[in-house]
């Protein structure tokens, strides 16, 4: 088991959730009385076991949630305050602590289900900041990594993991460097520590273009001028945000 991106009550909520077990769905009400008035604004996203995909632009305002009975509080900056204010589906959650409406006792909280998608054994729901699975639960005060909560501009990726020879699927990221009528993109491919590798046989995206990626990662697509958004994916993998390039 990785114990970058399933370390802490990642970890434990993998091992001990079992199949079934069910917390009321959370609410998203407005923020709570205390809470700040600028909170930063991350982009998200949330990739289903279907492949489909969700991506919002959203401020990690001070959210409250609804769990097992209880009324507590998912604080400003932190990838569960987003992930609630983006409303992705259902969230069902999960409480491995002592959680209250004060957020700093939330560092419990666990992602156990979005949308039809629930964790089952120790396969189950895990997020990135950037390329780098969190270390810390989703609503942990000290930040996913332990050194602070979530910067503006920052992006999170909320993907269900399926645990293999002691890690999560890598999750894709693509460059795109434009040329006249075409576009040369690089995938590549980071694992739990956010080491990444060229990967061979994606596909690339752009509209109605598509290619397939070579052993160093590239992949040429001819489109015309103008703007293009750029996607990449291969199954096993999680795809990667939409890049946006201007092709002269």
């Amino acid at each position: 088991m990785s114990r970058r991106g399933l370390t802490g009550i990642v970890a434990a909520a993998l091992l001990l959730a079992a199949p079934g077990a069910n917390a009321a769905a959370p609410s998203a009400d407005a923020a709570a009385p205390g809470a700040s008035a600028v909170a930063p604004r991350v982009r998200q996203m949330v990739v289903f076991r279907s492949g489909e995909a969700v991506t919002k632009t959203v401020r990690a305002n001070q959210v409250p949630v609804r769990v097992q009975g209880r009324r507590c509080a998912a604080g400003d900056g932190t990838p569960l305050a987003a992930l609630v204010r983006s409303r992705p589906g259902r969230l069902r959650l999960r409480d491995f602590g002592s959680c209250s409406r004060r957020p700093r006792d939330s560092a419990g909280l666990f992602v156990s289900a979005i949308g039809p998608d629930r964790n089952r054994g120790q396969n189950g729901w895990v997020y990135k900041v950037g390329r780098r699975s969190a270390t810390a639960g989703a609503a942990d005060p000290s930040g996913p990594f332990g050194r602070g909560r979530l910067r503006s501009g920052q992006r999170v990726t909320w993907f269900y993991c399926h645990l293999v020879k002691g890690g999560c699927q890598r999750t894709l990221e693509v460059r795109a460097e434009p040329e006249p009528g075409g576009i040369i993109a690089t995938v590549r491919g980071y694992d739990d520590e956010g080491r990444g590798v060229a990967v061979e046989g994606a596909t690339v995206r752009s509209g109605g273009a598509s290619a397939l990626t070579g052993p160093d990662g590239s992949a040429r697509l001819a489109v015309p001028s103008g703007g293009h958004r750029l996607v990449a994916s291969k199954t096993g993998l999680v795809r990667s945000f939409a890049e946006r390039v201007e092709v002269p």
